[in-house]
């Protein structure tokens, strides 16, 4: 499974090839934060770029330990989707924080929805995937501002 990763790689990443990742999962995660902080949500810009940067940065610490330390263990197969679930478990539990009850009302719902796509998007721009991270920027954008102003208008 991360044979593809190795051929295509087969080195350790650059410099520059680190920051694209983090400064694509800062940006894009933005997008998100931004729209949750104009609405005065608890967790906001801050949040869901640390949240962006914090899996992009676990999985290039990954990457990075794959192809080097690993790269010729024979005895060791780093497995990907390992570091993927210890992230998206860790994001669940910050996006479960965001979720409030009190008084028979559920509050946070969206914005701990957001801070689990903030992480996926982070994980993918990490792995190098951006059309995917930007893809699924794109479609929360929509769900949050256009699908958010449908439900406001003609539901409540």
């Amino acid at each position: 499974m991360f044979e593809e990763l190795r051929v295509a790689l087969d080195m350790q990443l650059s410099v520059d090839t680190i920051v694209l990742r983090l400064l694509a999962a800062s940006v894009l995660a933005a997008a998100i934060g931004l729209e949750r902080e104009t609405k005065d949500k608890p967790a906001g810009l801050r949040t869901h770029m640390l949240v962006g940067i914090g899996a992009a940065a676990f999985f290039l610490i990954f990457v990075e330990f794959a192809l080097g330390p690993l790269k010729d263990a024979e005895a060791i197969s780093p497995d990907p989707t390992r570091v993927i679930q210890g992230i998206v478990t860790g994001i669940g539990f910050l996006g479960a924080g965001a979720i409030i009850q009190g008084g028979g009302d559920v509050k946070g719902l969206t914005t701990g929805a957001g801070i689990w796509v903030s992480g996926g998007i982070g994980l993918a721009c990490g792995a190098g995937y951006y059309v995917i991270a930007a893809l699924v920027t794109a479609f929360t954008l929509l769900v949050l501002y256009v699908i958010g102003w449908i439900g406001r208008r003609y539901l409540n």
